[in-house]
């Protein structure tokens, strides 16, 4: 081993010797903690990635493949409530390969993998309902993949095939999604499982379709329609124009100087309308014309006269075809007729009213009526329908105001102490790391300065000694004592004699003060660079 490595663990180990008790044991927590943080470390890399082997599985396959698992000696680790089960990523798809040639998981659908397994013996029976059972497993594989869902079952009723087109039902469907733990599914998920459902059988139309929650809420309603129907629709409708309104008089009277309420009024049933419209083409016709004409002769061929053997009639002699008669016209002309179907689904707005009061003490100099033009505008108000705004210039009660903004500085003063706790207490944890490492540092830092000084004050002595002894030998009445040694065993075994070093000083000063002028100034330099 190099020299200079081998002294410097020398004074590396005589530096932890010269260390007290409290210093020995705050080094050694430091060092303890330092330990274990390398091997926690090391554990967190050294941990294999792992990755879901399946999902949404039900207790009896859980267990199943947990038993596969351990059989294995695959590590595993469960989640979501033992529903999901994970596996380090280089094992997934052995065990996948192995659990599908075992069945598992059983609880899965299918989907169009069940029409393989149909035989040509099959009755249309079982080949209806294995189609249906077909369609439902990849509806609930499509919406499982949906973020946020963890499983999800489809029920398909699809009418049978009739001659009857008038007797002819819709299908309908309902579908039920489980979410992960605190996830709830959004208006626009339910809208597009909606969606998805729908189109994917024919016939069936959006409203036909029921989505319940694992909590029984129900997010879309045969014949309402998603988002909870026309409450929901209402509320939703209320918020936005209340927020575009608001927005709007934030900028015009300031934040917190006016409030804005909406009430919506929506339709709550579904309906259908048929509408008839009659219009008289070009020229105008009459719808219906008849004409009756009387009188005049009649072509006979019919002749008159006495019934002769077997009821056979023989004209008479010298009689005339003579008739009398009538005919009648009737004439309908076509007209133009308009038939229009119109279907009203629940949710439609009917009528909204809009309140706005603005405080008293920032509205002096505004007009109500501009005020009022532009919140029409905004909130889209059509007279026609019957919607009303009303402007009201009101004094405001700032107590509630007050009590409020004292609660919220509460609140931040609480999220600031809070914030700064953890700062306290991460600093005293990382401080409690670092300071033996610190203290150590500058413990060994102080002795080799001190004993780099110690050094230099003894050659500095050595050399005024040499320089007395070569200027004048006969001033020191006794030989001078040798030279302290340049590496002392210890510093703090160096005690120099200050008063023989000052006489020393004295007597040179006296025979060649030039010399000890800059010996002085030497050494006055050498003690501040150290």
């Amino acid at each position: 081993m190099p020299r200079q490595v081998t002294s410097a663990f020398g004074r590396f180990a005589d530096a932890i010797r010269e260390f007290t008790i409290a210093q020995r044991t705050v080094a050694l927590i430091g060092v303890a903690v330092l330990v274990l943080g390398i091997v926690a470390l090391g554990f967190w890399i050294t941990k294999p990635s792992y990755t879901p082997l399946f999902s949404g599985l039900s207790g009896a396959d859980a267990n199943t493949l947990v038993e596969q698992l351990r059989a294995d000696g695959v590590p595993y680790e469960l989640a979501n409530g033992g529903a999901t089960i994970m596996v380090p990523e280089e094992n997934v798809y052995d065990e996948r390969l192995k659990a599908a040639a075992a069945g598992l998981p059983s609880s899965s659908t299918g989907g169009y993998s069940l029409l393989d397994s149909m035989g040509v013996t099959a009755s249309e029976f079982q080949q209806n309902v294995t189609y249906k059972r077909a369609l439902e497993g990849e509806l609930a594989k499509t919406i499982s993949a949906l973020t946020g869902v963890q499983n999800a079952s489809v029920r398909l009723a699809i009418p049978e095939e009739t001659v009857f087109v008038s007797e002819t039902n819709d299908p309908t469907a309902s579908v039920f999604v489980e979410t992960q733990n605190g996830v709830s599914l959004s208006s626009d998920q339910v809208q597009a499982i909606v969606h998805l459902t729908s189109a994917s059988i024919d016939g069936m139309a959006p409203e036909d379709v029921a989505v319940i929650d694992s909590k029984g809420t129900v997010l879309s309603a045969v014949g309402e329609g998603a988002v909870g129907g026309a409450d929901q629709q209402m509320s939703d409708y209320e918020t936005a124009i209340r927020a575009s309104v608001q927005t709007m008089l934030d900028k015009v009277v300031g934040t917190g100087n006016a409030t804005v309420v909406v009430a919506a009024d929506m339709s709550r049933e579904s309906g259908e309308r048929v509408e008839e419209t009659f219009s008289s083409p070009d020229g105008t016709l009459a719808l219906s014309e008849s004409a009756t004409v009387e009188g005049g002769d009649v072509a006979g061929d019919t002749a008159a006269g006495v019934l002769g053997p077997d009821n056979i009639a023989v004209p008479a002699e010298g009689a005339e075809a003579e008739a009398t008669g009538s005919s009648s016209i009737v004439r309908n002309n076509a007209v133009n007729k308009v038939t229009e179907s119109t279907t009203i689904p629940a949710g439609v707005l009917t009528r909204k009213t809009i309140s706005v009061a603005l405080n008293q003490a920032t509205a002096t100099g505004l007009n109500v009526e501009d005020i009022t033009a532009l919140v029409s505008s905004a909130a889209g108000i059509d007279e026609e329908r019957g919607d009303v705004v009303t402007v009201e210039v009101v004094p405001f009660n700032g107590a509630g105001a007050e009590e409020a903004a004292q609660a919220l500085e509460a609140a931040a003063a609480a999220a600031d102490a809070d914030r700064m706790a953890d700062l306290i207490r991460t600093g005293v944890i990382a401080l409690a790391i670092a300071l033996p490492v610190i203290i150590a540092i500058a413990v060994f830092a102080a002795r080799s300065r001190r004993r780099k000084q110690d050094i230099e004050e003894a050659a500095d002595l050595a050399d005024l000694r040499s320089i007395l002894n070569d200027t004048q030998p006969e001033v020191m009445a006794t030989p001078l004592r040798p030279a302290i040694p340049t590496v002392p065993a210890s510093p703090l075994l160096i005690e120099p004699n200050i008063d023989r070093t000052r006489a020393e000083i004295d007597a040179l000063a006296a025979q060649d003060p030039q010399r000890a002028a800059e010996f002085l100034r030497g050494l006055m330099d050498s003690k501040q660079n150290a």
